[in-house]
């Protein structure tokens, strides 16, 4: 006798293009999954500083994949452009003090890659274990947000989201690109898990019916939930017994804005070489303890100490003050017409000596991307000035009784760079910033987080420097111990924990990155070829049923 056989539920087969959404009407069916999307990207936002509320990543993740499962990619690249969108036009808003336009202009640009996500996943949702594949897409979509275009912009990348979270020990294992990956794969598996439940008009009784649902509800939502708990597993090396001890200089700027350094030269320069000389004070007075080596920020200095004899003498007699090595931040000139953002130890007896030049520029802010081009278009763009030149070596700098891995302000936000460091053993790490322009807006919490995720990646304590704030000390287990507030002139002698042992991370570099990259690329490839292959796996099936058949008969 042969049993017919059932066809799976709607929502266990692969997604056909179309397919609705439970519970809305045809005519409602695109308000509610821009709905969704539009909330999803909300909930990604709120998860950042400055409220940091995490947890809310994977449901802003479940929201959007929601909406964009069962459509064609056309549509679905709709829904990824409202989701991004609705995510990044308040998360950016801190760019707003340059201009409305480039606000927007930057929010525009930056959601095309959401849209290239959702079209992308409204595909491989229609393979087997789409969880997987759409998170994975997701780390591919990061990666070109922080490639292109003019070298990329990887802020508001969903592992800064998670400086100090349950997912954020992945780090330590495959970095930033993992911990994206682990935030999108709860929200995939939640969505799964909401694909599972029919529509609330139907809602099941109690009794088999309600059996067969949980069972079927449940796998994914454990998963989702399993995804953080395995966090706990990842190898993270422990504390070495050495310290050093660390100056922070917050000296704050006149202005505000586009308008940062105020009228009156030299006064940022001045405003941080005089709490210098109020740390030598205390330290003489027995109110603060005598440090190893001491951080000022970016921009610590509006005048070139190279070409300047003010500014190089009004930094040598803070340096001599506190007698020990100082990380001073300065923008020097280079050649004609060029300059660099450097990082400069500046010794109390012999004076400036190594540096470290940022790698990372800021485009449109220290260089200008088609420069002939926009200064024709842009009035603003000349703001820009000189034109920066970009370094090419890693930030090790010997300070004192340590070297310490440089990391000046952007360049926090990209793998590469920060990986570079690390692996050259320099032990803390310093991130000198300049927040002067965005003072009060979300991108010096944003920041914040972003040093805390480095400093689990690489099992380093990061110590921040910043000319308005925020000026923090992290922990290599990502805690944040020791914070100033902004627009306000402060210091503090700090320990900090000096590690040298690398994380899996440190060792293995972007690989995690490039094999969920290649994951993802894959699954796209195999979209077309799947249902050929279930067509024949189904033939084939059918034909050992006959042949089963003919055999009983």
């Amino acid at each position: 006798m042969v049993q017919e056989k059932t066809a799976p539920p709607a929502e266990e087969s692969p997604a056909a293009p179309g397919a609705g959404v439970p519970g809305a009407s045809p005519r409602r069916e695109p308000a509610v999954r821009a709905a969704a999307a539009a909330v999803g990207g909300l909930l990604l936002y709120l998860s950042f500083p400055p409220l940091g509320l995490w947890f809310l990543a994977p449901l802003g993740a479940a929201l959007m994949i929601r909406a964009v499962h069962g459509t064609r990619p056309r549509r679905a690249a709709w829904l990824g452009l409202a989701g991004g969108l609705a995510f990044l036009a308040p998360g950016l808003h801190w760019v707003s003090p340059i201009g409305v336009d480039a606000w927007l202009g930057l929010t525009a640009i930056e959601s095309l890659f959401y849209a290239a996500w959702a079209a992308g996943t409204a595909l491989v949702v229609r393979l087997p274990l789409w969880p997987l594949w759409s998170s994975a897409l997701w780390v591919a979509m990061e990666w070109a947000r922080g490639a292109v275009p003019f070298g990329g912009f990887p802020w508001m990348r969903l592992a800064f989201s998670q400086g100090e979270s349950a997912l954020t020990p992945y780090a330590a294992l495959g970095g930033a690109p993992l911990v994206s990956f682990a935030v999108v794969l709860c929200g995939a598996l939640l969505a799964l898990a909401s694909l599972r439940i029919p529509a609330l008009s139907g809602a099941p009784r109690p009794g088999p019916e309600g059996r067969r649902l949980a069972r079927a509800v449940a796998p994914p939502v454990a998963l989702a939930l399993a995804v953080p708990a395995a966090a706990f597993a990842v190898p993270r090396p422990g504390d070495e017994g050495r310290t050093v001890t660390v100056g922070v200089v917050q000296g704050n700027v006149p202005g505000r804005g586009m308008g940062f350094l105020g009228d009156e030269p030299a006064v940022v320069l001045r405003n941080h070489t005089r709490k210098l000389h109020e740390m030598a004070q205390a330290v003489r007075e027995g109110r603060m303890p005598r440090p190893d080596i001491v951080v000022l920020p970016e921009n610590s200095t509006d005048i070139d100490p190279y070409r300047s004899a003010l500014a190089h003498a009004e930094i040598d007699a803070a340096v001599k003050d506190i007698g020990v090595p100082v990380l001073v931040g300065a923008v020097v000139g280079i050649g004609e017409g060029n300059r660099a953002t450097r990082s400069l130890v500046w010794d109390p007896v012999t004076g400036p000596g190594a540096y470290y030049d940022k790698q990372k520029l800021v485009p449109f802010g220290e260089f200008t991307p088609m420069k002939d081009l926009v200064l024709a278009l842009f009035e603003r763009a000349a703001l820009v000035g000189k034109q920066s030149v970009a370094g090419t070596r890693d930030g090790d700098l010997k300070l004192g009784p340590v070297t310490v891995g440089a990391i000046n302000c952007y360049e926090v936000a990209f793998d590469d760079v920060v990986l570079g460091t690390a692996r050259t053993g320099a032990s803390p790490l310093v991130v000198q910033t300049n927040n002067a322009t965005y003072a009060r807006t979300g991108l010096p919490p944003q920041q914040l987080a972003m040093s805390q995720l480095r400093a689990v990646e690489h099992n380093r304590a990061v110590v921040t420097s910043a000319t308005t704030g925020i000026s923090a000390s992290v922990t290599p287990d990502g805690e944040v111990v020791w914070r100033t507030g902004e627009l306000v002139a402060d210091t503090a002698v700090l320990t900090v924990s000096v590690r040298t042992e690398r994380t899996v991370a440190t060792r293995v570099g972007a690989v995690p990155q490039w094999a969920l990259i290649l994951v993802g690329t894959v699954a796209l490839a195999m979209v077309p070829v799947a249902p050929v292959l279930r067509r024949r796996g189904a033939a084939d099936r059918r034909a050992e049923q006959n042949e089963q058949v003919e055999e009983g008969e």
